[in-house]
């Protein structure tokens, strides 16, 4: 059963709100994109197309601690994307036995869509926000700010159990 189907007294609740508005953002986050593109890319995929593009001279070991991650899902997905013809490895003039991670014109092209659905998303936000004042703001940052602390707290908890 899907949260956003909840029909009993409990579903005005705020936090059951909040929990269908999760489950949506997250149903968004699992589907695939093309991004412009001829290939379709996972969210992990264009995430990676982000990070090398937006990093100078970067190498599989860096690219993993950047994004907190092991060298063999990196290169894993490094694998998908050279085949889908969104990045490219060449030597590294300065240590040849590593490769520099590119991003070709097709995966600029799916960064570029990619930040632009970011740009668009930020703009529903800021809509949102904007219908109230600076006062309210505060409230609502400060809110998600520490629902976001007792989460984080809560999940550490559930690894202990």
């Amino acid at each position: 059963m899907k949260v956003n189907n909840i029909n009993f007294k409990t579903n005005r609740k705020p936090s059951y709100t909040f929990l269908r508005l999760v489950t949506k953002i997250s149903e968004i986050d699992k589907k695939t994109r093309n991004y412009g593109t001829d290939k379709e890319l996972h969210n992990a995929e264009i995430h990676m197309i982000k990070a090398i593009n937006e990093s100078d001279d970067i190498h599989v070991t860096a690219l993993a601690k950047k994004l907190g991650v092991t060298k063999g899902a990196i290169s894993q997905v490094l694998l998908k994307l050279e085949k889908k013809g969104m990045i490219s490895k060449e030597k590294d003039p300065k240590n040849l036995s590593r490769l520099l991670l590119n991003v070709t014109e097709k995966g600029k092209v799916a960064y570029n869509t990619h930040e632009k659905i970011h740009q668009e998303f930020n703009e529903i936000f800021n809509d949102v926000l904007n219908s109230f004042d600076e006062k309210e703001n505060d409230i609502i940052k400060s809110f998600l700010q520490n629902l976001e602390s007792k989460i984080e707290k809560f999940e550490e908890l559930e690894k202990i159990k």
